[in-house]
């Protein structure tokens, strides 16, 4: 019986893919479940390596650990943590399967890693996203972090980027930021919100009724508003940092007022010292592995592209199923309802069935909270309006809005990817994940007629298709056999449930004797 299973592959370990994983062993696949960290959570459920139980920080971290430790003690499930899929390899399009899986598992920074590949019957993607940050004149200076990179060091490592901190950006994500610096040890001096009170209150209050499904939501913004209080930090809006200064760190940022389209009001500048400032202004959805999957996007702006799926969560791509904010930036309990329904059917579950039924739903007022949401926070038009000649917007190449903007306005190579060769943006370490939704607003405003006009009728600027997903080196590259690399692949590695590792104290040969009944626990959190 165990052989007509399925074998579901599920690429990261966030709340969408951990939900992915319990689904799926709910409805009786095998799972292998893939991330680059050490331990599943994603950012939102980060907590120090010294902390071994995250029921402690109660609420929804309680629901989650639950779920984590159901998942990662089933027997059906391989854990593999701190591993790189590099590569999906696409096989023949006439028949409906997923691309076959290529792992190297082991540090990323360390050497003999383990090459593995993967021939799952249904492949879940969940590679979550990250921060979004658009440049200003020193934001290239050391001790100006991303708002997620701060969090992490304070999360995982309980350490404080600096002394005095400012948190500023766009988004209800600066107040957990500026909560995690302050129980780092961190002197918050403010917290600045770009958009201004009216637009938020705005998008917030719009659909009124719908704010009753979100009241998980309003008691995590209450908790954070009063910590805030507390420790007298300020919380401004229409305003922005847009200056950091320093002798080789930041020393002090420039801080000023914003017009509703973001552009700054003069006479606003108001100069502060600080030694870190940490920016956000929304999130990049991660999306290497499913435009090498061949999945189909769905473009919103110049700026912002997302997988598209259907309301089963299936992409494109027959077997291939998306969940989390690589389909829409909507927080953590949308993911998680995206990643129950996606786990549920990658692994045959019935589409009729109640488990589908309620996955949909939360979902479905998930959805409506991102709409919210983007309609509260918009990026205004008037933010390159910021930038100077000499201001950096690639960072890995150094290539300044001056030089760009000298690119885009040859008539000979006015086309992105023309600018790109040129300048060499987006073709750095990163390839583009940090730089490349700012480089193709800024393109698009440009051929629109000017940095405060919104693009419109310009060609979708999708990520480009890389044989190479993720970094590999070319010693690895060079020593995988032809079974580990590209076409004609065998499982010589195995398929996903012949690849389990043993765990401590179960031995690779021990009969499954899992209670069914404990697969009720796969989401917890819904069961109130």
């Amino acid at each position: 019986m165990s052989g007509l299973r399925r074998r579901v592959a599920v690429i990261g370990a966030g709340p969408a893919g951990l939900a992915a994983a319990a689904a799926a062993l709910r409805a009786g696949a095998e799972v292998t479940l893939i991330d680059a960290a050490d331990r599943p959570g994603g950012q939102y459920h980060r907590m120090p390596y010294d902390a071994d139980d995250l029921g402690s920080a109660g609420g929804v971290h309680r629901d989650f650990d639950r779920m984590r430790r159901h998942v990662l003690g089933h027997p059906r499930c391989a854990w593999w943590p701190g591993s790189t899929v590099w590569s999906l390899e696409r096989g023949d399009p006439t028949v409906p399967r997923p691309p076959r899986v290529h792992v190297l598992r082991g540090p990323a920074d360390g050497g003999g890693r383990e090459a593995h590949v993967l021939d799952p019957d249904a492949l879940v993607l969940a590679p979550g996203a990250h921060d979004r940050v658009l440049p200003f004149p020193g934001w290239d200076l050391p001790g100006v972090f991303t708002a997620g990179a701060a969090q992490a060091l304070a999360k995982g490592e309980r350490l404080a980027v600096g002394d005095k901190v400012v948190v500023a950006g766009a988004g209800p994500f600066l107040l957990p930021v500026a909560a995690s610096l302050l129980h780092a040890g961190s002197h918050v001096v403010e917290v600045l919100e770009a958009g201004r009170p009216a637009a938020v209150l705005r998008g917030w209050t719009r659909r009124l009724w719908e704010l009753a499904s979100q009241r998980a939501k309003a008691a995590e913004l209450a908790s954070y508003t009063s910590l805030l209080a507390r420790h007298r930090v300020p919380y401004r809006m229409g305003r922005a940092v847009i200056e950091a200064r320093g002798d080789g760190r930041v020393e002090e940022v420039v801080t000023a007022g914003l017009r509703p389209d973001w552009s700054v009001i003069p006479g606003t500048e108001r100069t502060r010292p600080v030694d870190a400032v940490c920016v956000s202004h929304g999130f990049t959805p991660q999306l290497e592995l499913p435009v090498a999957a061949g999945c189909a996007l769905r473009q919103v702006s110049a700026a912002e592209v997302y997988v598209r799926v259907d309301d089963d969560q299936l992409t494109s791509v027959p077997r291939v199923y998306a969940a989390g904010e690589i389909t829409g930036i909507a927080g953590a309990p949308a993911a998680r309802a995206e990643g129950l329904l996606a786990g549920w059917l990658a692994a045959g579950g019935s589409p009729a069935a109640p488990e589908s039924h309620l996955a949909r739903r939360r979902r479905d007022q998930g959805r409506a909270f991102a709409a919210r949401l983007a309609a509260a926070h918009p990026i205004g038009d008037g933010w390159p309006g910021w930038l100077r000649p000499g201001t950096v917007v690639c960072r890995c190449e150094g290539t300044t809005y001056g030089a760009l903007c000298e690119a885009a306005g040859d008539p000979a190579g006015a086309a992105a990817r023309p600018v790109k060769l040129r300048t060499r943006a987006g073709l750095g370490p990163c390839q583009a994940r940090v730089c490349g939704p700012t480089v193709a607003e800024l393109l698009a405003r440009r051929a629109a007629g000017g940095p405060g006009r919104p693009e419109t009728g310009l060609p979708p600027a999708t990520p480009h298709h890389r044989p190479i997903a993720q970094p590999i080196r070319l010693g690895e590259l060079a020593a995988l056999t032809p079974e580990d690399a590209g076409p004609g692949a065998t499982a010589a590695n195995g398929r996903a449930s012949e690849a389990v590792p043993q765990r401590e104290g179960r031995s690779a040969g021990r009969p499954d004797t899992h209670d069914p009944h404990d697969d009720e626990r796969w989401t917890p959190d819904e069961r109130r």
